[in-house]
């Protein structure tokens, strides 16, 4: 007989493949993150984030930000980072999303005006696993309508949302989210260093 946590890893798999299947079609996504529930799609595909800012009637780049399974896959990424964002990433002990200077390789109509793109490498297991399958950074934008109060866990999702996607991503494999949105800090190619958000 399975144990519980081989069956629980199968289905995990399952659903990361699931994931990443619609995901590489262009499709969006709802997903649990290691903060809040978000919407997603493959960060290099501009049609598919471009659907995301009609779903969230808005079309803010600065609400836009990529989730990287790792520090490697960031500075493929962004060619401008200073090494303190690297440091500073590494020893957050909360969700922390950095905005880095000179964004490269992401759908063009993800990055503001300034070149920087925001990213978050998450301690979360179903993104971390979704992100190295997919091999490629993936969009985290809050799941609700541009003006509306951020959606904190899957019922808290506007039925437009979740109708709205692709694909909604069992909220068995939520983790233990912070159920708050990360700190954000901007780091400047100089290591000048400004807090967004605490």
């Amino acid at each position: 007989m399975q144990h519980e946590s081989e069956k629980k890893t199968g289905a995990l798999e399952q659903e990361v493949a699931e994931a990443v299947r619609i995901l590489r079609q262009g499709g969006i996504i709802l997903y649990p993150t290691d903060t809040v529930w978000g919407i997603g799609c493959d960060a290099t595909n501009a049609e598919a984030v471009d659907r995301i800012y009609r779903l969230k009637r808005s079309e803010n780049k600065k609400s836009m930000l990529v989730l990287c399974a790792s520090a490697d896959m960031v500075v493929r990424y962004v060619n401008r980072a200073p090494g303190i964002a690297f440091e500073v990433m590494e020893m957050a002990t909360t969700p922390l999303t950095a905005i880095l200077p000179g964004a490269v390789g992401v759908a063009p109509n993800l990055i503001p005006d300034e070149g920087t793109l925001g990213v978050r490498i998450p301690d979360h297991e179903f993104c971390r696993r979704m992100l190295r399958a997919l091999g490629r950074p993936i969009v985290s934008t809050s799941a609700n309508i541009s003006g509306q109060p951020t959606a904190v866990g899957l019922q808290d999702v506007a039925r437009e949302i979740v109708d709205g996607v692709d694909f909604v991503v069992n909220p068995r494999f939520e983790g233990k989210p912070t159920r708050k949105a990360s700190s954000i800090i901007a780091f400047g190619e100089g290591g000048e260093v400004k807090i967004i958000r605490e």
